[in-house]
């Protein structure tokens, strides 16, 4: 095919051997299947901020650390060159989450290289051989649904015991190779310590997770591993062994179900959109 003039920069460097064939194009990113030293892998390319549909973005980036103050007044000032700053902040975020959630052993692609805008990763497969398919596109039997969502609810603790949250996780945000789901789509991952939202983030996260497995298996509907999860790590006692029980004792405050109910619709109708 035709080299896309985004990935020309990659070829002439010896970074990608041939662009086979595109994967999927969204509002924030197009992802390429491409050749790289003898493997196939994805090369995600970021589009420009005015054509992508995240329009929440400052909730994310509240906590993120910029190089200088110099940068920090343009972005705050919506400068050309602070608009340009900001971008390369956004796209460094999911870089810099994808390594560090890698080494602490949580289930998301293997980041290579970074260059002017292009991320080289792990290409996921399923059994196959094929892409590896959505979350959303699977009907799962309850016993499917109850280790998957198992699996996802460990690693949004070893994420959490790494300093991040997902901030946007969904059926839409995760794939489902050979050997079970993957976390993908990081660009907003959230500092845990650093920002305020973090709390509801996370929770939402969960929600989110609940609500999908949910239609699957009913039984997780009534679960609160969101606020289970904060608690212990508030207290400093989170480890990726912790045991939970789904269950959160609280101050016996009625939670706001509709305010939850209401985000997690907005989250999902937010990456519908992005994904078309």
């Amino acid at each position: 095919m035709k080299i896309p003039k985004s990935l020309e920069p990659l070829v002439q460097d010896g970074f990608i051997d041939e662009v086979i064939r595109p994967l999927q194009s969204g509002k924030e990113a197009a992802v390429y299947m491409v050749l790289c030293e003898g493997e196939i892998r994805c090369a995600k390319v970021y589009k420009d901020a005015n054509k992508r549909g995240f329009h929440k973005q400052v909730l994310y980036q509240e906590g993120r650390k910029v190089r200088n103050s110099r940068q920090a007044r343009a972005m705050e000032k919506h400068t050309r060159f602070g608009r340009k700053q900001q971008e390369e902040v956004w796209q460094n975020a999911e870089v810099n989450a994808l390594f560090r959630l890698a080494a602490a052993g949580v289930r998301v692609p293997l980041p290579y290289h970074f260059f002017e805008g292009v991320l080289l990763m792990e290409m996921l497969v399923d059994k196959h051989g094929d892409p590896a398919p959505r979350l959303n596109d699977f009907h799962l039997t309850s016993a499917e649904a109850l280790e998957y969502h198992s699996l996802l609810i460990r690693d949004v603790v070893k994420m959490l015991c790494a300093g991040i949250i997902h901030g946007d996780l969904s059926e839409f945000n995760v794939l489902v190779d050979k050997h079970g789901p993957v976390i993908i789509d990081l660009p907003q991952a959230v500092d845990a310590a650093a920002n305020n939202n973090a709390a509801r983030m996370l929770e939402r996260d969960v929600s989110n997770l609940a609500a999908y497995f949910g239609r699957f298996a009913p039984e997780l509907l009534t679960t609160t591993y969101g606020k289970e999860i904060w608690k212990i790590y508030e207290s400093g006692k989170l480890t990726p062994e912790v045991k939970l029980t789904g269950h959160f004792k609280g101050s016996g405050k009625q939670a706001d179900v509709k305010s939850i109910m209401r985000e997690i619709e907005e989250a999902r109708e937010e990456a519908i959109r992005r994904k078309y």
